[in-house]
């Protein structure tokens, strides 16, 4: 039996051309060699097989019983390599049942989750996905390890081995229950200080909301710092709490909660979030899907502010929507 694991697969080529040409000196031609170097390469293969393969017979190389059994599967296994490395698969979206593994925190998640869903419901209803826990810090070891497709993460550095597009620009809100903490809208510094904090972080009991308040030699006092957004309402609703959060998160939980929705009473700015693949593992299609069911969360925020322009005059939060927007990183409070 041959050993797979110390065979020269080039011979296959060399026995494959013999069969073919029945003559050591037209299958050298064919194959751009020396006819001693097909000699030698069919000496090997004998040695291999333990078998003649071909013999001089009627002035051709005739083919031994052995070499007749081996010619159909060899030329099946070459078809499927030249065909392997000569054609692209074609994802169709419509018939394809592939599975996608998206890395994100749950903000994202929650903001824009529903909306992929959504779509591939209709255009890719096979299609299926599963969520991943990532963020910047850990999105190149999972790639490494294969346990993603995609990630989406905000304020995103270069990262080796991997294709980076913008999606868009989020900020900063504030998510409260305004009767039970007992304060008028728009949130005034001095509430928004007096108020016990609820902190998502992965990190610690700090965020960008304490680094902006150092500088401005204030401080707050966070009293519950969690690992999760979804965790929010259950900790705001009827408490005297408020949490500062990305706005895409903070609209999304609003429709789901009652809680209130409103500007951080400081300058605390906007990052960029951004869209990463590798290129060897890249599919179009849903890479596309991703970043349009994002757009259509910063378009539907932006209606928000817009919206709430003249209550809230000056405090509301910038957005951005389309998929190559330029956006200054910043330091996100999940960090």
């Amino acid at each position: 039996m041959v050993d797979s694991s110390r065979f020269d697969f080039n011979l296959i080529t060399t026995f494959l051309a013999l069969w073919e040409e029945r003559s050591v000196s037209k299958a050298a031609l064919r194959l751009s060699l020396s006819q001693s170097a097909v000699s030698a390469s069919l000496a090997r293969l004998r040695e291999a097989t333990g078998d003649p393969l071909f013999v001089r017979a009627r002035g051709e190389m005739q083919p031994t019983v052995r070499a007749v059994a081996m010619a159909e599967p060899l030329q099946n296994g070459a078809t499927l390599i030249h065909e392997a490395f000569s054609s692209q698969t074609v994802f169709d979206p419509a018939t394809s049942h592939q599975h996608f593994f998206l890395g994100m925190s749950d903000d994202f998640q929650i903001a824009a989750g529903p909306s992929l869903a959504r779509r591939l419901s209709v255009a890719a209803p096979h299609v299926s996905i599963t969520f991943r826990q990532a963020n910047r810090h850990r999105v190149e070891a999972l790639f490494e390890a294969g346990e993603i497709d995609f990630a989406v993460v905000a304020q995103p550095r270069a990262y080796a081995g991997l294709e980076q597009q913008d999606i868009g620009q989020s900020g900063y809100a504030c998510l409260l229950d305004p009767v039970a903490c007992g304060v008028k809208l728009p949130l005034s510094l001095e509430d928004y200080l007096a108020l016990p904090h609820i902190l998502v972080s992965f990190s610690g009991r700090e965020g960008i909301v304490d680094q902006v308040l150092k500088t401005m030699g204030l401080a707050r006092h966070v009293q519950s710092a969690l690992t999760h957004f979804s965790a929010l309402p259950s900790f705001l609703a009827g408490a005297r709490a408020v949490a500062t959060l990305p706005v895409h998160a903070a609209q999304a939980l609003v429709a789901v909660s009652g809680l209130v929705v409103c500007p951080a009473p400081i300058n605390i700015g906007t990052y960029s979030v951004s869209l990463l693949w590798q290129r060897a593992a890249d599919n179009p299609w849903m890479r596309d899907s991703i970043c349009d069911a994002f757009q259509e969360v910063l378009r539907d925020l932006e209606a928000e502010a817009s919206g709430r322009t003249e209550l809230m005059a000056g405090n509301r939060a910038k957005y951005t929507t389309g998929c190559r927007f330029q956006g200054t990183p910043v330091l996100s409070e999940k960090s």
